[in-house]
């Protein structure tokens, strides 16, 4: 797999969304299974890992702590901090300094690790100032326990203020053929301001993979099921269904699977770094494999024409999680 640029690291130009062995999509791996995943992804050539406190309050991080630390010298190591568990048990968005500066020494002993590559503020706490959560992970950078900081999420007017605060190496933001918000004005800022894009959901959550037919097999335990993603709804899923017999042409066209398709897509674009997250080998090495396509720019404007926010069925979340989402705002 060829290598991109992210900040000061040369990473793989496919990353490992590490969400999935941890939570979202159904019954879990095992460790030992998650621990194979891991390094047959290095063997693979990734060399871009990416976790988050939150990804199973703690779970993922402590996976990768587990199963790479003997290997960390092989690959850039990204986190996140302002989501998770309070003492009331309950999820929230929390962007308070002292609240960061522990998710942080949290996170460092369960990834076994001294430092954090890249450590994103997860979402934008509303109530702080986003110089005040930025300027707290910034002294992080001056006490050597992250390298670089990232904002997820976040719309392009709150990334200046980031950027203002200290240099932003990433933004990461839900990007897709089906998924566009991106396109209005944070993919022209970040290459303005020299930031790096990272995709997350690349995949459409497995929707453009082909492999994502029937709403009946998934399972309770399925962040696909909740009623926040108006694209998996019945109606909806099966309007959208019908976009995939087109697409499967110009994968087959293309010589390539869809869901390389979907990943290619994105590559065309030379500054951006998609991170799909999977449980299962497989589906990592097929991932892999978009790595080696290239697209012509016909191929690219089928695609754009033929999956967009304007001939998919649904938003992408409810109209409250819209609202609360800071990326939105753009």
């Amino acid at each position: 797999m060829h290598h991109r640029k992210l900040g000061p690291f040369s990473v793989s130009a496919i990353g490992l969304g590490c969400m999935n062995i941890s939570m979202g999509y159904g019954s879990l791996p095992s460790d030992e299974e998650a621990g194979v995943l891991f390094n047959r992804a290095l063997d693979s050539g990734y060399t871009f890992f990416d976790t988050a406190a939150m990804y199973g309050m703690g779970h993922s991080e402590s996976m990768i702590g587990k199963h790479l630390s003997h290997r960390r010298h092989e690959y850039t190591l990204a986190s996140k901090c302002g989501i998770f568990r309070n003492d009331e048990n309950v999820t929230e968005v929390n962007g308070r300094p002292e609240v960061l500066r522990q998710t942080c020494e949290d996170s460092l002993q369960r990834l076994n690790t001294e430092v954090i590559d890249l450590y994103y503020l997860h979402r934008i706490d509303h109530r702080v100032p986003v110089e005040e959560s930025i300027g707290a992970l910034s002294r992080l950078v001056e006490q050597g326990k992250i390298q670089t900081i990232g904002v997820s999420e976040t719309s392009s007017e709150s990334l200046r203020r980031a950027h203002a605060t200290h240099p932003i190496t990433a933004v990461q933001s839900e990007y897709s053929l089906w998924s566009r918000t991106p396109e209005r004005k944070m993919l022209t800022t970040c290459r303005e301001l020299g930031v790096t894009f990272v995709p997350f959901s690349p995949l459409a959550r497995q929707f453009l993979t082909g492999k994502c037919l029937e709403m009946a097999e998934m399972s309770e335990s399925d962040i696909r099921t909740e009623v926040a993603r108006p694209r998996f709804e019945p109606e909806n899923f099966t309007k959208n269904l019908k976009l995939l017999v087109p697409y499967a042409r110009i994968a087959e066209e293309q010589d390539c699977t869809m869901a390389q398709l979907a990943l290619a897509w994105l590559l065309a674009q030379d500054d951006l770094i998609p991170i799909p997250g999977t449980k299962c080998i497989d589906h990592m090495i097929e991932n892999a494999g978009a790595g080696d396509i290239t697209l012509s720019s016909s191929a690219v404007q089928q695609l754009d024409e033929l999956i967009n926010e304007e001939t998919v069925a649904g938003r992408r979340y409810s109209d409250g999680m819209m609202d609360r989402i800071d990326s939105e705002k753009d």
